[in-house]
């Protein structure tokens, strides 16, 4: 695999089709605010300041369980960044973490200094601030104290090491860099990559208020084809709903709206037909689908 088949996503701002992602996302203002002011600031400031006065890396770490909508909050972040950029353009560079780990010995060294020191600079020599999507990373910057054997710990060093070194270098080289690193398990990434993290936020699981967001922005959307569910999102039995869903992930609230429709062939049929109580039969599936998932895990993890 060619180094460049590992960028996924090139694109310029402002792009329409990323308009909608930020507020898509359901979550406390103050965590979108920090993602998007830390962005802005550590372009400032590396423009005009030497890496020894400001310390920043240009890395921001989004962290929390999944579904969230940490992958989708960086990939608005680049469309509301735009505008507070003198260019008033930003451009968003989405790269393959997967791709970029290889079995073959040194492989995943080479592609990671290729991409992040030589080819992903040249893409943006033009100056436009770039944010850069490191999604899953701890896939990347494996945490090596507990690297096992079996998994090649020399090459997992390695490419652990290519990855600090190039976030070092771009550091100063490209100012106007800003990575964005999403993770759901920040107990598997390297110390290192963490001591170079400017700001880490968490994006929770939301709560009842956002639960209940969510699934009125869930039906109202798809009350642009069948109205009805217009009027089921201002029902205030709603709530009922999303109490019952207290702690289960973004993702998984607007499927529940779907899986809702499944539980009756009048709804296969019409989906305009949901009721409340659709709604609160398929949030005690989905719990009790979760809960036999849990005991599963930590069946198998009693086990080892």
């Amino acid at each position: 695999m060619e180094v460049g088949e590992l960028i996924k996503t090139a694109c310029q701002m402002p792009d329409p089709r990323y308009a909608k992602l930020w507020d898509a996302i359901v979550v406390d203002r103050s965590i979108k605010d920090r993602l998007l002011y830390s962005a802005a600031l550590s372009l400032r400031l590396r423009a005009v300041l030497p890496f020894e006065a400001t310390a920043l890396h240009g890395l921001a770490l989004l962290y929390g369980p999944p579904g969230t909508g940490k992958t989708t909050l960086a990939r608005g972040l680049a469309y509301q960044l735009a505008p507070l950029t003198t260019r008033r353009k930003t451009r968003i560079i989405e790269i393959d973490p997967h791709g970029l780990m290889s079995a073959e010995h040194g492989q995943s060294q080479r592609r990671v200094t290729e991409l992040l020191t030589e080819y992903i600079p040249t893409m943006v020599d033009d100056g436009i601030p770039t944010v850069v999507l490191l999604d899953e990373v701890e896939s990347m910057v494996v945490a090596r104290s507990q690297a096992s054997l079996a998994a090649n710990p020399a090459d997992v060093h390695r490419a652990t090491d290519a990855v600090l070194t190039a976030i070092d270098s771009n550091a100063s080289a490209c100012p106007h860099l800003f990575f964005v690193a999403t993770s759901n398990f920040t107990g598997a990434i390297d110390e290192a990559f963490l001591s170079r993290v400017d700001v880490a936020i968490q994006v929770p699981a939301p709560d009842v208020a956002g639960v209940l967001a969510i699934l009125k922005a869930t039906l109202e959307a798809m009350a642009t084809a069948f109205p009805p569910l217009g009027q089921l999102a201002r029902s205030p039995k709603l709530e009922r709903v999303a109490r019952a869903l207290d702690g289960t992930d973004g993702r998984r609230i607007r499927k529940t709206v779907s899986e809702a429709m499944l539980g009756r062939l009048d709804t296969v049929i019409q989906p305009g037909d949901l009721t409340v109580e659709d709604l609160i039969s398929a949030a005690g599936r989905i719990q009790r689908s979760e809960q036999i998932t849990q005991a599963k895990s930590g069946g198998r993890n009693g086990k080892n």
